[in-house]
């Protein structure tokens, strides 16, 4: 999911990581709708040397093309960026992406790949947002009612304020529901894994995990249970069909490369094929989310629009980060072992105690561990991975060794597993470290850039941040407390996907102590 954020795109610091802090106000309470976006970039260096960008774009049609096949096939998406830094010996270059001929006109870009250049495409007094969501082509807006949606629009745009504000007045409305519901939601989630752990001494993480995210989200943001109305359980897989129809062009499938290339990389599939269930899922949205559409109208926001954008931001946004991320939360945790587990599991338990054996946001910020942790696996492998902007002007940028020259109009694009891995900013870049960002540790967190900007940030009307971003967080702490209040320790085996990692469940080790 690219440009901005896959979940629901409030101004403050984020929570500190000590344990001896007060709480902080309740995280729907942090949106700023008036304080301008801040420049993130980094200060220019006049001492660093001025140079070319190197790379190119090869001979038209034919060099994005082979760039298309180097990318998903030829060679993977690391290494076509890896041997590009290696060949032009720049964290900096030209060159093409996906999906290029015949969807996108003009798939040229220039990458920036390090910790230090990369959050320029954060910076809205030097990039323009509009119509990169999706990078350098955009789906038919048939797939979403026929309207640009929050996530497309640059806040420089008239709409992109209320349609924010409205997300920002979602998540305020609903914030007493989303700890019950999680923990009602994903206690039916373990049941499940259990039972089936029970009967086949191995569980799939996927659809079950499906299925929860989406009632979670139904029933804390709009009281809705899903299988009480006609949608029934339905909505995860029609969520999944109507994101293809948007993503294919960027996705390996793992299909046979003849397949894959030229159905789902060269043509738009047609929207038709996929109305019947975008309207399923609309008329499910727009039955349950009267009291968002009355504010929407007050805002001078029709109903109509409203329920589109609520529909994008709930599935697309929101859905699909939980699809994306939370496996991989469950496969690095995983993979980190018995001793960091028997610390999340004692450091979580006696902070819940502590509350009276209830999951509060007191209690989770007497969890300094547990908060490292997310943080480091939004680090790691960050749910968005791929970032554009579009020059507003002629700029200099750089990187550690140099600065760049680029042309107003160029589309700027970051890679943010590069970024967020940079061994210039982390030690052990390549590693998960459950407690990089204890003690001095938390100073880092400026450089964790999952949610279209600084976690130092918090999002606002007049950035492109995600405006679920302390939403995202709350969720994804709360996946790593209801794992170990339950469990003392977990294994599991993790394979890739077209949307991240296939988890598969062997052990669930129920608390004993």
């Amino acid at each position: 999911m690219a440009s901005s954020s896959p979940f629901l795109h409030l101004h403050s610091p984020p929570t500190s990581i000590s344990p001896h802090r007060s709480p902080p106000p309740p995280f729907f309470l942090r949106a700023s709708a008036s304080v301008p976006p801040p420049s993130v970039a980094a200060h220019e260096s006049p001492n660093l040397p001025l140079r070319k960008i190197p790379g190119d774009y090869g001979i038209p049609f034919i060099g994005p093309y082979k760039d298309r096949l180097d990318y998903f096939y030829n060679q993977g998406r690391d290494e076509y960026f890896k041997s590009r830094i290696h060949k032009y010996q720049s964290t900096v270059f030209r060159t093409n992406m996906p999906p290029g001929p015949m969807i996108a006109p003009n798939p040229q870009v220039v990458v920036l790949l390090d910790g230090k250049s990369f959050p320029l495409l954060f910076d809205l007094t030097k990039v323009d947002k509009r119509d990169l969501f999706t990078g350098t082509y955009v789906p038919s807006f048939e797939l979403t009612g026929g309207y640009r949606v929050l996530s497309y629009l640059d806040p420089s745009e008239p709409n992109h304020g209320p349609l924010k504000r409205l997300m920002f007045f979602l998540l305020k409305s609903r914030r007493d529901h989303v700890i019950p519901e999680f923990h009602s939601c994903y206690t039916a989630l373990f049941d499940t894994l259990e039972n089936e752990l029970s009967a086949n001494g191995k569980a799939n993480f996927g659809d079950a995990h499906d299925q929860a995210a989406f009632n979670f989200l139904a029933r804390a943001l709009y009281g809705s249970n899903p299988a009480d109305t006609k949608l029934g359980l339905d909505g995860p897989k029609l969520v999944q069909k109507w994101v293809l129809f948007q993503l294919s062009p960027i996705l390996s499938l793992g299909l046979p490369k003849l397949i894959e290339d030229s159905i789902f990389h060269s043509i738009r599939l047609p929207p038709f094929l996929v109305k019947a269930d975008y309207q399923r899922l609309y008329d499910f949205f727009y039955d349950s989310s009267g009291f968002v559409l009355d504010e929407a109208e007050r805002m001078g926001v029709s109903r109509e629009e409203a329920c589109h954008n609520l529909l994008f931001a709930t599935c697309f946004n929101s859905f699909g980060g939980m699809k994306l991320f939370f496996p991989n939360v469950m496969k690095w945790i995983g993979r980190a072992g018995v001793k960091l587990h028997t610390q999340l599991a004692k450091e979580i338990r006696s902070a819940v105690r502590s509350e009276g054996g209830r999951v509060t946001m007191k209690a989770m910020e007497l969890m300094p561990l547990m908060k490292s942790v997310v943080y480091e696996a939004f680090r790691i492998e960050p749910p968005v991975p791929l970032q554009y902007g579009r020059a507003k002007r002629d700029l200099v940028i750089e990187n550690h060794e140099n600065r760049f020259q680029v042309k107003e109009g160029e589309i700027l694009f970051g890679y943010q597993p590069f970024a967020t891995k940079d061994p210039k900013i982390f030690e052990r870049a390549e590693e998960f470290v459950g407690d990089r960002f204890l003690g001095e540790g938390e100073k880092l967190l400026k450089h964790v850039l999952w949610s279209n900007g600084p976690e130092t940030e918090s999002p606002t009307v007049g950035n492109k941040q995600c405006a679920g971003k302390h939403f995202v967080t709350l969720m994804s702490r709360l996946l790593v407390v209801e794992l170990f209040l339950r469990y003392d320790s977990f294994d599991i085996q993790a394979a890739k996907s077209a949307l991240g990692s296939s988890i598969t469940v062997t052990s669930l080790k129920r608390a004993s102590f």
